[in-house]
C-alpha cells in the first residue's frame, strides 16, 4: 500500500461494519411468546427479558465509544499503511462479535452455565481493548502516519492518550477475570466501563 494513501475508505468501511454491528444488538431483543404472555401477561414477560436490555445498553454504549475514539484517532492521521490496516481490520473482526456475545449473555445470564456466557461476553470486550490499543499504538508510534501538528496531538497529548488507552486491556482483563468469579460482578464492571470510556479521557480538541 502507497504510504501516502488517504485513510478515506478504511474509514468509511469502518463506519459501516460499526453501524451494523451496533444495529444488530438489537436483534438479540426477543419478543416474549403467545404462550409465556398468556400465561403471565405482557408487562410481566417484558420484565423478565431484563438480561436482554442491559445486554443491549452495556454493548451499544461500549460500541458507541469505541466508534467515537475511532472516529477521532482517524482525524488525526493522513496515511495508512499496512499494519494499520490489519490492526483495524482485527478491532472490527472482534466488534462483529460483539451481537454474539450479547445475545449469549441475555440469553443465559439467568442461567445455570451464566459463567460461560460472562466468560465470553467480557473476553470480547478485552479483545476489543487489546485491538484498540494495538491500533492507537501504532499510529501514536508511526510519524509518517500522523496529520499535520495543527490537525494532530501534540507529544505530550499523545502520551497522555496512549496512557488512557492502555488502562482498556487493564480494566477488563479485571472484568475477564471477575467472570470466573461472579457473573453479576463482571457484568457490572463492564456497564461500569462503558460509561468510563465514553464520558472520560476524551481527546482535546483539534487545534486550528
Amino acid at each position: 500500500m502507497q504510504n501516502d494513501k488517504e485513510t478515506t475508505r478504511i474509514e468509511i468501511f469502518s463506519d459501516g461494519v460499526f453501524a451494523i454491528a451496533i444495529t444488530l444488538l438489537v436483534l438479540e431483543i426477543k419478543l416474549p411468546s403467545h404462550e409465556v404472555v398468556t400465561e403471565k401477561g405482557l408487562a410481566h414477560s417484558l420484565a423478565a427479558a431484563w438480561p436482554g436490555y442491559l445486554a443491549f445498553f452495556i454493548s451499544f454504549v461500549t460500541i458507541l465509544a469505541i466508534w467515537a475514539h475511532h472516529h477521532w484517532i482517524f482525524t488525526t492521521i493522513r496515511r495508512a499503511d499496512h499494519p494499520l490496516v490489519y490492526w483495524n481490520g482485527f478491532l472490527l473482526m472482534v466488534v462483529t462479535l460483539v451481537p454474539f456475545s450479547t445475545g449469549l449473555l441475555a440469553e443465559y445470564l439467568l442461567h445455570p452455565e451464566a459463567r460461560i456466557a460472562a466468560n465470553i461476553y467480557t473476553g470480547n470486550f478485552l479483545a476489543i481493548a487489546l485491538a484498540f490499543h494495538g491500533l492507537w499504538r501504532h499510529i501514536s508510534k508511526s510519524g509518517k502516519l500522523r496529520a499535520p501538528q495543527a490537525i494532530a496531538p501534540t507529544q505530550d497529548e499523545a502520551a497522555r492518550l496512549t496512557r488512557h488507552y492502555r488502562l482498556g486491556p487493564i480494566l477488563y482483563l479485571g472484568a475477564f477475570t471477575a467472570s470466573f468469579v461472579s457473573e453479576a460482578a463482571s457484568v457490572s464492571a463492564c456497564l461500569l466501563l462503558a460509561f468510563f470510556f465514553a464520558l472520560r479521557g476524551w481527546p482535546t480538541e483539534s487545534r486550528s
